[in-house]
C-alpha cells in the first residue's frame, strides 16, 4: 500500500514521497526498509534519526525526520488504526462444531459460529454475528447480546447478562460465586449461597484468566466499555465505572465502587466496601484502604497523594544515613539516644 493512500485513510498530513510502498507495520527500533514505524513516546526520539523504516508516525510538532513521515495528532492512535489496515486474520471455521453441545432450550442469532467441544446452556440466547471458540462453557439462562466473542476455555455461569461487542479472552470466569462464608457456632465456616449474578455492559473487553465473581444478593456490575486486563479479580457485588481501565493483577474486595474512567495499574489492590472516585489514577502496586476522591492521584501502601509518595520514596533509601547523623548530634548535644533504651541501632 502507498504511504499517500495510508496518509488518506488514516487522516494524517503527508510530509515526504508518498509513493513509498509500506508492506508491513514495525516498531521503530526494529523496522526494516518497506515498513511503517511510528514514535509516540519521547525515549524513542532518538531513533528518529537512525530507522531503517520507509515512514514514521509522529506528532504534528515533530521536528524534522531522516525519512517520511505521517503527522498525526495522536501518534499512537493513528498507529492502532493502521494496524487494521495491515492485518490479516487467520483462518476460522464457520458454524457449529458437530462435537459443540447445544441444549435444546438454547437459541443462538444469525451468523453464529460455536467451536469443538462447547458447552450451551438450555434458556441461554445469544445476539448475532457471535464468535465462540473451542470449550467454552455457557451455563443455563445467560444473555448474551450481538458481535460477542469468547476465545478458548472461557466460563460464563448461569444467569449472567452479558452486553454486545463484549470480548472474553482465554480462561476468564464470569460468574463464579463469590467469597462468602459466615462461623458458625462450631466456629466452622459455613457457605452463604450467592444467589447474584453479573451484568457486563456493552463494549467490555475482559482478559485472559480474569474473574469477576457473582454478587452474594443483587448484582456485580461492569459498565459500557470497561477494559479489565489479565488475572484481574473483581469480587462479589463490586460495580466498575465506564471506560474504567484495570489493569493486570489488580484485585477488588467485595462491594468495591469504582466509578468512571479510572485508572488503575498493576497488583493495585482495595479493601472492600469503598469507593474510588471517577478519573482517579492508582500507581501499580498501591494498596487502597480507605475511599479515594474524584481525580485523585496516589501511590504506596496505604495510598498516598503521589507527590506525597514520590518524596517518601526518594527519601527512603537516606533515612538510615539520617538517623546516624542524628544520633551523632544527639550525642554530641548530650542527650540519651532511643538506642540506649533498647531500641536498634542502625
Amino acid at each position: 500500500m502507498k504511504l499517500a493512500e495510508i496518509a488518506t485513510r488514516l487522516g494524517c498530513e503527508l510530509v515526504g514521497d508518498g509513493n513509498i510502498e509500506i508492506h508491513a507495520l514495525a516498531p521503530i527500533e526494529e523496522a526494516e526498509p518497506g515498513t511503517l514505524a511510528f514514535m509516540a513516546n519521547p525515549r524513542y526520539r532518538p531513533h528518529l534519526q537512525t530507522t531503517r523504516a520507509a515512514a514514521v508516525i509522529v506528532g504534528h510538532a515533530e521536528g524534522p525526520v531522516s525519512v517520511p513521515t505521517l503527522r498525526a495528532g495522536d501518534p499512537y492512535l493513528a498507529f492502532a488504526q493502521a494496524i487494521e489496515l495491515f492485518y490479516v486474520p487467520p483462518p476460522m471455521p464457520s458454524g457449529i462444531h458437530p462435537t459443540a453441545i447445544i441444549a435444546p432450550g438454547a437459541r443462538l442469532g444469525r451468523n453464529a459460529s460455536v467451536g469443538a467441544y462447547s458447552v450451551i446452556g438450555t434458556g441461554t440466547v445469544i445476539g448475532d454475528d457471535a464468535r465462540i471458540d473451542a470449550h467454552v462453557v455457557i451455563y443455563p439462562e445467560v444473555r448474551i447480546g450481538d458481535a460477542f466473542r469468547a476465545y478458548a476455555n472461557v466460563t460464563i455461569r448461569e444467569r449472567v447478562s452479558i452486553g454486545h461487542r463484549v470480548i472474553l479472552q482465554s480462561g476468564c470466569v464470569i460468574g463464579g460465586d463469590g467469597f462468602g462464608y459466615v462461623l458458625g457456632s462450631d466456629g466452622q465456616p459455613r457457605k452463604i449461597l450467592q444467589a447474584g449474578t453479573v451484568v457486563i455492559e456493552d463494549d467490555v473487553e475482559i482478559g485472559a484468566n480474569a474473574t469477576i465473581d457473582r454478587a452474594t444478593i443483587g448484582r456485580t456490575i461492569i459498565h459500557r466499555a470497561a477494559k479489565i486486563d489479565n488475572l484481574v479479580m473483581v469480587a462479589h457485588g463490586c460495580s466498575i465505572g465506564e471506560g474504567t481501565a484495570l489493569a493486570a493483577q489488580v484485585g477488588l474486595s467485595g462491594s468495591t465502587r469504582v466509578g468512571r474512567f479510572v485508572r488503575m495499574g498493576g497488583q493495585a489492590g482495595a479493601a472492600g466496601h469503598l469507593t474510588i472516585g471517577d478519573g482517579a489514577q492508582v500507581a501499580a502496586q498501591t494498596g487502597i484502604h480507605n475511599d479515594l476522591p474524584p481525580g485523585i492521584v496516589v501511590g504506596g501502601t496505604p495510598a498516598t497523594e503521589i507527590h506525597v509518595w514520590r518524596r517518601m520514596c526518594a527519601a527512603l533509601p537516606r533515612v538510615a544515613e539520617l538517623l546516624r547523623r542524628v544520633r551523632r548530634l544527639e550525642t554530641a548535644a548530650g542527650v540519651r539516644p532511643p538506642s540506649a533504651e533498647g531500641a536498634p541501632s542502625p
